[in-house]
């Protein structure tokens, strides 16, 4: 019995740690914690505020949501918004931007905690 415990915690062990920390977001936590993210930008499609509409925001080129003209940084980007691209916007956008287009971001908001950023990407993945 006991070495059928032991083995048991072994394999739980193995798998928790096995994968990878903060893959996985929540999408329900993501859309409290977008929250922050209201007062400047929305998650309809074509609905646009100081900030450019998320909806359908992964894999989109940076700087081309349609009918949003007030972009400062983001202006001829050459990336597409990635999981990785926006965990490390989300962290800190104007030193991103910064090294990516030499440009300074309009965003002020820096998500520090990594499950908030995971929370946010996978509740705008959902919109996807």
């Amino acid at each position: 019995m006991k070495i059928r415990l032991l083995i048991t915690i072994v394999i739980t062990g193995v798998i928790v740690y096995a994968a990878p920390a903060g893959a996985q977001g929540d999408p329900t936590r993501g859309k409290k914690v977008f929250n922050k993210c209201k007062a400047c930008h929305a998650v309809k499609e074509g609905k646009h505020k100081i900030g450019p509409s998320l909806y359908k925001v992964l894999n989109r080129k940076a700087g081309t949501a349609s009918g949003f003209k007030n972009y400062r940084g983001l202006k001829g980007a050459d990336w597409n918004w990635s999981e990785q691209n926006l965990d490390e916007y989300l962290k800190n956008p104007k030193k991103f931007v910064k090294q990516k287009t030499k440009k300074r971001s309009s965003m002020v908001l820096k998500l520090k905690k990594k499950r908030d950023r995971d929370d946010i990407i996978a509740y705008l993945k959902s919109l996807n």
